[in-house]
């Protein structure tokens, strides 16, 4: 078991989250990082715009992430032994692209309660200031929902743009990790990403989120994989994992989850 220490949970506590995490090792996340490119080169545009989110539906590859032991071992630390995985999303900064994430808080609109649940963000890729890692403020997961505004900005990674005014940039963190390694955040943490500068992919995989099974969706409907412990409370419909890549019904589901995540969105 590779449950989170006494310290660490104190960290994630106190801070709103925790880095870095040792996950996979560097093979394994080069196995992640083909696979993408292997997606790209077969299938396109499979990758682009929604077809970020949920690819864990459709690949054994990144199911398996989602379910990996040290993984769920550093979540169950935090939101106890019944874990339920919901959406996965890539981001993906290109070198030459000035996408970035806005500050802003997870839980003003994804619509789960209670906050039972964490997000987890895998570096596929280093991840660093010059590339455009996260920065995290740390404590504000102590305090209200903070007012966004919805920007619509056509650089922004995030689907309204939507963003905490007048973040103070000296009181955030860069959430530097090396390629394999795994942040742990809070849902109500602000936090956001610069651009790319640098003149290689960033590439994070974030898992959004885990939840406990005592966490409901309020505004809409997500689909969920058992992860660990069992689901007594069965708010939301469970899938079966992936087999093989692309399989036609898998294509379908990620499909379907997509479209109500827009409309939660």
């Amino acid at each position: 078991m590779f449950n989170l220490s006494k310290s660490e949970i104190n960290q994630y506590n106190e801070k709103g989250y925790l880095a870095p995490i040792d996950a996979l090792t560097k093979d394994e996340a080069n196995e992640v990082k083909d696979e993408i490119e292997f997606i790209e080169k077969k299938w396109p545009n499979e990758l682009e715009g929604l077809g970020r989110n949920y690819v864990h539906l459709i690949s054994p590859i990144f199911d398996k992430v989602v379910h990996n032991s040290k993984i769920l071992d550093a979540v169950e630390s935090i939101i106890g032994k019944n874990i339920l995985a919901c959406g996965t999303t890539l981001f993906i900064k290109d070198p030459d692209e000035k996408g970035f994430v806005s500050f802003h808080q997870d839980a003003k609109y994804i619509g789960f309660e209670p906050h039972n649940w964490v997000t987890a963000w895998l570096a596929i890729t280093d991840s660093n200031e010059e590339n455009g890692c996260m920065r995290m403020w740390p404590g504000t997961h102590k305090e209200k929902i903070k007012k966004h505004k919805d920007t619509f900005n056509k650089d922004n990674l995030l689907t309204r743009g939507q963003t905490v005014q007048n973040v103070p940039f000296k009181d955030t963190v860069p959430n530097v990790l090396k390629a394999g390694q795994l942040s742990l955040h809070h849902p109500m943490i602000v936090h956001g990403s610069g651009p790319n500068k640098s003149n290689q992919r960033r590439i994070g995989f974030v898992i959004q989120s885990y939840i406990g099974t005592d966490v409901d969706q309020v505004i809409g409907k997500v689909y969920v994989q058992q992860a660990r412990g069992k689901d007594t409370f069965k708010y939301h419909e469970h899938t079966k994992r992936p087999v093989e890549l692309m399989n036609k019904n898998d294509m379908i589901l990620k499909n379907k989850a997509n479209v109500e995540l827009s409309k939660i969105f």
